[in-house]
């Protein structure tokens, strides 16, 4: 309770108990004096009324001293500590009024100096937060703007196939079926509506079925799909959005090829058309010729033949180089065929059929979404004229390319009955895709046949097709930017240059031992680049290096590397030339420097270039810093600034360099701090240190 109750309560209640107090220490003070004073009792009624006048004294007293406590101590303190809450918790900017607290002292100076303070420290963070707010929509609109000027359509879905982000290209393909005849404003898309209303489901659930499988998180889907609405074919690639669970959202981005496949089947119709007429001009030729040898010079009718004969193979070598060219003109993505025939099977099992699929070695290049539903309705139609249940997919290496093969037990499909099934819709909703555009589009024909053991089959030839070989492992993606160098001043002298606008290159080696003079060699060297006072993340330089000797074991224990690893590493030349291009025009930071710059320097004549950088040694920084007296080692100075390197990463030089990027990074705040923020300014502070390590810069 009393906790509880105001300041100004509880002294009141303070003096109120020292009121009480003093009354019963008079009342206590005459009872005493009567009961052991016997002869006094003659004057009780004086001692009552003197100790009644010492009680209103003193009640009186008391009174005034907490008047004058409340008003100018209890208030006050109440007034300070309201005025404080409402510049911590508000708005308020205004100074503190001090004449209110000019009886406590130092308290309301120190209050005003902590408002004060107050004041200016939100007044900064709301500057550097306008700054960075500013900062990041310049960044946000120049993104956006990027995007939008992409020349291919970009969008985000949720795991539930939701939009949540589409660029002005991807809106023109799903609002108007890739761009044909303006936006369609009744198709327009809109975020959280489902893609699937602009574009075919079965292809994106495919594509998304097979990347949430494969679990990669940089694996990527390329894919062939259409819109709803209209008749437009885009070429798509999904991915998976890192970090979003079991159920993770994707990018999906796509290209319109409508017009790749409209150039190309017109230039196909050209061409046969050109050798249509080339042949009818042949024909005509040779009948000339029949009609000219009946009574003309046999020399001119030899010459004639020879004409003839050479026009022919002419016309038969072109058209067989044209038929082998087509598969190059189509512009069809290289999909894995057992993930095509995996997609066929169940779409086929989806009919209440058995489907055995041959395993596969080969990647195909077709509208996969399109052979799956032509696939699929050969099955189905197959199965109920033949009369059976099972059948079996082959994909096998033919005809320069490949063949997929239905093949069943059964009943024969006759070339007229197959006529009639190219003739039927893929799907109900679309009339138009068949069978035999299906066949005109990918260039190619299908048949019957009879096979070994009386099985039929259907054979469907596919143009692009090649053997898979084992995948590599995914590159990581990333943008790497800094749009602050847009507007960097750039320098020419770097003393003079301010340590937060240079380029850094922190490096590390591994070696064959310690002794460079004695032969030893690079083994590893690893470098990160730090731009504009950060660590770039996608730039960084990492090789292994053939020391052209061999590595000693108690050298492997250290840093790990064997012989054998280094076997097909590049030479020491080689690599330090990479090294040096990747170095070019930025400091060099190492820790040890000396150490590490011995090796460098020695392979100059080798690879031509000199490493004449500026360079600087965290040993020397962290002797400025810390002082020269601490211990300067790399895990002493990275355990004093709060920085983790893995058991797995200690001793590798990549591992070693970023650990020393991420010290340089922190050891340059702390110059700054002290007023040290220049390159100049620096190497004047790191050669008072120089009977520690040698600086390097000339």
């Amino acid at each position: 309770m009393i906790a509880r109750a105001s300041l100004r309560l509880r002294i009141l209640l303070f003096f109120a108990l020292l009121a009480v107090g003093s009354l019963l220490a008079i009342g206590a003070g005459v009872w005493l004096a009567l009961t052991r004073f016997p002869e006094l009792a003659a004057q009780a009624n004086g001692l009552v009324q003197i100790a009644t006048v010492a009680g209103f004294g003193s009640i009186g007293l008391i009174a005034w001293v907490w008047f004058l406590f409340d008003k100018n101590v209890a208030r006050p303190i109440d007034l300070l500590a309201g005025a404080l809450r409402a510049r911590a918790h508000s708005d308020v900017d205004r100074p503190l009024e001090m004449e209110v607290a000019r009886y406590l002292g130092d308290l309301a100076p120190a209050a005003g100096a902590a408002s004060d303070r107050l004041a200016e420290t939100r007044s900064a963070l709301a500057e550097a937060i306008g700054r960075e707010t500013a900062r990041l929509n310049a960044e946000k609109a120049r993104l956006e703007r990027l995007l939008s000027d992409v020349p291919v359509g970009v969008m985000i879905c949720a795991a539930d196939h939701q939009l949540v982000f589409y660029n002005s290209q991807a809106a023109e393909f799903l609002g108007a079926g890739g761009g044909v005849g303006g936006l369609d404003l009744a198709h327009q898309p809109g975020l959280a509506r489902s893609v699937f209303g602009y574009l075919r489901e079965g292809p994106l659930q495919d594509a998304y079925q097979r990347l949430v499988e494969t679990g990669a998180a940089d694996a990527a889907s390329d894919l062939i799909c259409t819109p709803v609405q209209g008749r437009a074919l885009l070429a798509g690639r999904m991915r998976l959005l890192a970090g979003d669970g079991d159920a993770p959202g994707y990018v999906l981005t796509l290209r319109d090829v409508t017009q790749d496949f409209t150039v190309s089947a017109r230039r196909e119709a050209f061409i046969a058309e050109a050798l249509e007429r080339i042949s009818r001009s042949v024909a005509g030729i040779a009948t000339i010729r029949e009609a000219a040898g009946e009574g003309g010079d046999a020399a001119l009718v030899a010459a004639l033949d020879a004409e003839v004969v050479a026009l022919v193979a002419m016309v038969q070598e072109t058209a067989r180089s044209n038929q082998e060219r087509r598969p190059e003109t189509l512009p069809y993505t290289m999909l894995r065929g057992e993930d095509v025939l995996d997609s066929i099977k169940a779409r086929v099992e989806g009919a209440g059929l058995a489907v055995e699929v041959a395993p596969s070695a080969l990647m195909i290049g077709c509208n996969a979404y399109e052979l799956v539903g032509f696939t699929g309705l050969l099955c189905r139609e197959i199965a109920r004229m033949a009369g059976v249940a099972r059948l079996e997919l082959r994909l096998d290496e033919e005809f320069g390319g490949a063949s997929l093969r239905i093949v069943w037990q059964g009943k024969p499909l006759t070339m007229a009955a197959l006529e009639r099934l190219l003739d039927l819709p893929l799907e109900a909703g679309l009339p138009e895709v068949t069978g035999r555009s299906f066949l005109a589009e990918h260039a190619t024909d299908i048949w019957p046949e009879v096979r070994e053991g009386g099985f039929e089959a259907v054979c469907l030839p596919i143009l692009q097709a090649r053997r898979s070989v084992k995948r590599p492992e995914p590159v990581a993606r990333r943008v790497t930017y800094d749009f602050d160098l847009l507007g960097q001043e750039r320098r020419g002298a770097v003393l003079n240059s301010r340590l937060d606008q240079l380029t850094y290159v922190v490096f590390d080696t591994e070696t064959t031992g310690l002794m460079p003079q004695q032969g030893d060699e690079v083994v590893q060297i690893a470098a990160v680049r730090i731009v504009n006072g950060r660590r770039v993340e996608g730039e960084v330089f990492n090789t292994l290096v053939h020391p052209g000797r061999l590595i000693p074991a108690a050298s492997t224990a250290v840093h790990g590397i064997s012989d054998a690893m280094v076997a097909d590493a590049p030479g020491v030349t080689e690599a330090l030339g990479r090294f040096h291009r990747f170095a070019e025009g930025a400091v060099l930071v190492a820790h040890n420097a000396p150490f590490d710059m011995t090796f460098l320097r020695r392979a100059e004549p080798a690879i031509g270039k000199r490493f004449d950088m500026p360079i600087l040694d965290t040993v020397l920084l962290s002797a400025v810093v810390f002082s020269q007296h601490e211990e300067h080692s790399l895990d002493a100075l990275t355990h004093r600034l709060g920085i983790t390197i893995s058991e797995e990463a200690r001793h590798t030089a990549l591992g070693d360099a970023v650990a020393t990027a991420d010290a340089f990074l922190k050891m340059l705040t702390m110059l700054r701090g002290r007023k040290i923020g220049t390159f100049d300014e620096v190497l004047t502070e790191v050669r008072k240190h120089g009977r520690l390590l040698q600086d390097l810069n000339a």
